[in-house]
């Protein structure tokens, strides 16, 4: 993701090409079984080589921790992602500037960048039950770094500090305790969302966003029923 890289030069250009580009965020269910799916990956990319393991592995937690509460899902699936994947820039992953991984895809490599760790934890989540206008993925900028970023975010209420979780660190901290990290927009299936001193305000939807409808598009190709909302 170029934008893990170089902060936007303005933020009326951030929400302008923001409005300008998406598809509505969705949950995700498995079209039959892993064993369908993994048929279809390996035609789709061909061998799965070390990546196999790690997708029978999400197979496994998607299967296995729907019966847990909220507070441990999110650390299951934020360790999960965090120790299954090494943090790689797009150009040197995939020779492209910006390119947005499904969690298979991460998987597979066993590598993405930022919002490819917040993209596979925000449809792990889904998958397991938790509702869309708890999550969103959320653009930041480190401070520490001085760059820009992106974690997923968690609201145990509409009103509640946002917990988040981060590619960055292991903990799962409120937002209030990461001062190192400045948002600058979110978006989930509701919407896009800008921060104010009075809360987040919604200022659009996300109807536009191309490469959210590119990773939307391959993981039905990967045999998944993802969710949309209209």
């Amino acid at each position: 993701m170029a934008a893990c890289f170089a902060i936007p030069r303005t933020l009326r250009w951030l929400c302008g090409a923001l409005l300008l580009a998406g598809v509505m965020l969705g949950g995700l269910q498995a079209d039959g079984d892993f064993s369908l799916i993994s048929r279809r990956v390996q035609a789709l990319y061909g061998p799965l080589g070390e990546g196999r393991q790690r997708i029978d592995a999400w197979q496994q937690l998607l299967a296995t921790q729907k019966q847990i509460n909220e507070p441990e899902q999110l650390n299951v699936v934020n360790q999960f992602f965090n120790k299954q994947l090494r943090y790689q820039e797009d150009i040197d992953l995939w020779h492209q500037v910006d390119y947005w991984e499904t969690p298979i895809e991460a998987l597979w490599k066993g590598a993405g960048d930022c919002e490819d760790f917040a993209i596979a934890k925000y449809f792990s989540l889904r998958h397991l039950g938790v509702s869309s206008d708890k999550l969103r993925i959320t653009y930041v900028k480190s401070v520490s770094l001085n760059r820009a970023h992106m974690v997923l975010t968690y609201y145990s209420s509409p009103e509640a500090v946002p917990l988040v979780l981060d590619s960055l660190i292991e903990a799962i901290k409120p937002a209030s305790q990461r001062t190192d990290l400045l948002p600058v927009y979110a978006f989930n299936a509701e919407g896009v969302w800008l921060p104010g001193a009075k809360g987040n305000k919604q200022v659009g939807d996300t109807k536009r966003l191309s490469r959210w409808q590119d990773v939307l598009k391959k993981m039905q190709a990967e045999g998944f029923l993802v969710e949309t909302t209209h």
